[in-house]
């Protein structure tokens, strides 16, 4: 049954998308509230990142609707979804090497528009101010003019959370953030996620257990492209279905 709220930050309902018959997902239900921090979890090939390919316009749905602050996001092309507030952070940092941690969130802010577009706008106080603070929300304000080449694997993780956090999405999706980091740098972005989901909603897709319940508001978890259960971390670890996924095999 479709839904009647509205409030819903994001609102997945009857999603299906079939590659040559093969259901990667199968009539998905899924909800995200207002500055809630969700985490997705389930077995290689659940169908975790093709639900946010769905989501931000990579892969087109065969049924179902995607509604965003209730904006219709099936019928949009990437670059719209983005426009409409979603942000979308894939598993390999895409920063700009060659930049400084400065240059890299100074082209990301939205009147930049690119690489070239920033050069035409003058550096003022309004852009510099949002730099430094998100600089700071990523604790990299003290790097500001470090090449980006030359940070650790986890700031780099960091600052391409910071060149979607100055374009100011009302949702931003994470796919495995903490992949390859060192234990303090996982803290770290733990508690960073939790500052994050203060404003917004954040949907992350995360295979480190230990870290989903350091984060999770609600965790859904996915298996052959349909929901497993959902609820809080506790809840979803208690489940007989889950504990069989996870250890039957």
């Amino acid at each position: 049954m479709m839904s009647a709220n509205t409030d819903f930050t994001l609102a997945v309902e009857e999603l299906t998308v079939s590659f040559d018959g093969f259901k990667a997902v199968d009539n998905l239900n899924f909800y995200l509230d207002k500055n809630e921090l969700h985490v997705v979890i389930g077995p290689n090939g659940a169908g975790k990142t093709t639900v946010l390919d769905l989501i931000c316009g990579k892969t087109k749905s065969t049924s179902g609707s995607i509604k965003f602050m209730n904006k219709e996001l099936t019928k949009l092309s990437e670059h719209e979804i983005v426009r409409a507030g979603v942000g979308r952070k894939f598993q390999t940092p895409s920063i700009y090497e060659n930049l400084t941690v400065f240059e890299n969130l100074e082209v990301s802010y939205p009147r930049g528009r690119g690489v070239f577009g920033s050069l035409m706008f003058k550096r003022d106080a309004e852009v510099e101010n949002k730099i430094l603070e998100i600089a700071k929300e990523i604790m990299l304000d003290h790097m500001l003019e470090t090449e980006a080449a030359l940070l650790s694997h986890g700031q780099k993780q960091w600052l391409e959370i910071g060149m979607l956090l100055i374009q100011d999405p009302q949702l931003l999706m994470l796919d495995e953030p903490v992949a390859g980091m060192s234990v303090k740098e996982r803290e770290q972005t733990a508690e960073l996620l939790n500052k994050i989901s203060a404003g917004r909603s954040v949907l992350v897709i995360e295979h480190d257990m230990e870290f989903v319940a350091q984060i999770a508001h609600k965790v859904t978890v996915l298996h052959q492209g349909k929901i497993l259960a959902s609820g809080d971390m506790d809840t979803v670890q208690k489940d007989p279905k889950v504990i069989e996924v996870y250890l039957g095999h």
